[in-house]
């Protein structure tokens, strides 16, 4: 079968996430990048990538790539691509641009205009009419982008962002991007191989993308649609056959959810029963000041308030009893915060093990991790260290 060279575009800061995902469904050549990881596969992997992955946000498959010098020349090589092999004229389709450094092209619209311009321009060529665009619902997307006078095209094989999953019909105020939420998730190692706390679960994004890591459910497999189902060439016996691919884990441990506002857990259990997991977490109303931990080994995850819609004293006052609570009642367990506020981070009074930077929305965060160990760190070093000589 035909191979392509593949584009899955992600997060800042779970490139090597990403790049790991890709390794295990068998993609090849796999090149880390910007917020985007390329590699190597066949129509199969496309459909197996927009599936599976749990950390791209889309999947592109590059149909063609040159230089060009000027704008006349960009439009001409443009003109050249046999784009009624991507596309029949009565398709609609839609361009959406990438511009970076390029002298010719000052916005991603005008970069845009001209590609549409010679798609239209090549349909009336050949067939003396011009296929129709469509920006809300197309049959095809194509991707450029153009960085310098170097151009890739590409298809956009995913069609609405893969962080969609289908599931989230409820959420809070501030829902976590369920690409984030899993990434978080794989890059704290977790795999369901303990029990899983978030007690600031909001619309329960975390806690959902832990409980189809740990059963191993598809990110895909609650929605109706991807844009390669509209390409000419889709494989609809190929695609069901990849579905059918995966095979559920076994989990034994638990998922617990809370948060202090009833609205939140409502909407975390909607989104539950979405997702097919409600059966897999333990859901609560409940102050993190007073949770108390029910097992003796557990990864604690959290995304608490970075101050946008709380005073500053009252999030302060957060922050210290979380470190209070980490360092007083979850000894033996591994907390992972995240927060845009490294002043709060601070607050929290926990020295760090590991820490990574990640984006939530457009805001910089630090994922932090905090080994929760009983007495001091320095005695257990030197108890482990008195062992080994044993």
């Amino acid at each position: 079968m035909e191979t392509y060279t593949l584009t899955a575009k992600t997060l800042e800061g779970l490139e090597e996430v990403l790049a790991e995902e890709i390794s295990a469904l068998g993609g090849k050549e796999i090149t880390p990048g910007i917020r985007a990881v390329s590699f190597r596969g066949d129509k199969g992997m496309v459909y197996r990538a927009n599936y599976r992955l749990r950390t791209a946000i889309r999947i592109f498959r590059q149909i063609n790539a040159f230089n060009f010098s000027n704008l006349d020349d960009f439009f001409i090589k443009c003109l050249k691509i046999k784009w009624e092999q991507f596309m029949k004229l009565n398709d609609t389709f839609v361009v959406q641009s990438t511009v970076m450094q390029s002298a010719l092209f000052k916005n991603s619209m005008y970069a845009s205009l001209k590609l549409k311009d010679a798609i239209a321009d090549r349909f009336r060529q050949k067939t003396g009419s011009r296929p129709s665009v469509d920006t809300a619902e197309p049959d095809v997307i194509f991707h450029i982008h153009i960085s310098g006078q170097n151009c890739i095209i590409s298809l956009d094989s995913s069609g609405e962002s893969l962080h969609k999953r289908g599931y989230r019909q409820s959420q809070g105020d501030a829902p976590l991007n369920e690409v984030l939420a899993a990434g978080m998730i794989l890059l704290s190692g977790w795999k369901g191989n303990c029990d899983f706390m978030d007690p600031m679960c909001g619309s329960g994004t975390l806690p959902i993308e832990a409980a189809l890591i740990a059963k191993n459910i598809p990110p895909g497999k609650f929605r109706k649609s991807f844009a390669f189902m509209n390409w000419s060439d889709f494989e609809p016996e190929l695609f069901e056959k990849i579905k059918g691919e995966t095979t559920l884990s076994e989990f034994t441990h638990h998922i617990y959810a809370s948060d202090i506002l009833t609205k939140n857990v409502l909407s975390a259990k909607t989104n539950a029963r979405n997702a097919r997991v409600f059966n897999l977490i333990s859901f609560d109303v409940s102050d993190f000041a007073k949770v108390e931990m029910k097992s003796e080994k557990s990864v604690i995850m959290m995304n608490p308030p970075y101050g946008e819609r709380i005073r500053h004293d009252n999030l302060e006052h957060l922050y210290q009893m979380i470190g209070e609570r980490l360092k007083h009642h979850f000894t033996g367990h591994s907390a992972w915060i995240l927060s845009a506020s490294p002043e709060m981070l601070q607050k929290i009074g926990l020295r760090p093990s590991e820490k990574h930077r990640l984006y939530n929305g457009a805001m910089e965060c630090s994922f932090q991790k905090y080994e929760l160990f009983v007495g001091k760190r320095k005695q257990l070093v030197i108890k482990r260290k008195l062992n080994k000589k044993g």
